[in-house]
């Protein structure tokens, strides 16, 4: 294990201005090995920077991208069912649908042929007569492709 009580005044000011520089751990661990002749660990850098009291600079993260406000479903007044080309892992068949009233949610058919339905909107409930049309064009569509 390392110690700082082996580092000198003018290493200890060395690493200080590394680290003003910007530099991170892996810098200053790779640099007291080829500049210091130091043969030292990431792990005892970390605590060399702790007992020295070295505030490393953060590296710049991206700016966050801003938050879109989703307007709320337009109501279509139809049901509308969708398949994707490559079904979600776990179903034989997966979809997309879209209820009368602009809410929507993914749908998919497990190995024994049971549906499930997760609305994207949490608690969401749909009418009875837009599960009845689900059902009918679920049926409809899985037919045409022979399925």
């Amino acid at each position: 294990m390392f110690s700082t009580k082996q580092l000198s005044e003018k290493q200890i000011a060395t690493i200080s201005e590394w680290a003003a520089q910007g530099a991170q751990l892996a810098d200053i661990q790779l640099r007291m090995r080829q500049e210091m002749e130091i043969p030292i660990t990431y792990m005892d850098t970390r605590f060399v920077v702790l007992d020295l009291g070295i505030t490393l600079i953060e590296e710049k993260t991206e700016e966050p991208l801003p938050e879109i406000e989703l307007s709320p479903p337009t109501p279509t007044g139809k049901t509308t069912v969708t398949m994707d080309s490559l079904a979600i892992p776990g179903s034989v068949v997966s979809g997309k649908v879209v209820f009368s009233d602009g809410e929507s949610g993914l749908w998919k058919l497990d190995q024994t042929g049971r549906p499930s339905l997760d609305p994207n909107k949490p608690d969401y409930q749909p009418s009875r007569e837009d599960i009845m049309e689900f059902q009918q064009q679920l049926r409809a569509l899985i037919e045409s492709t022979g399925l």
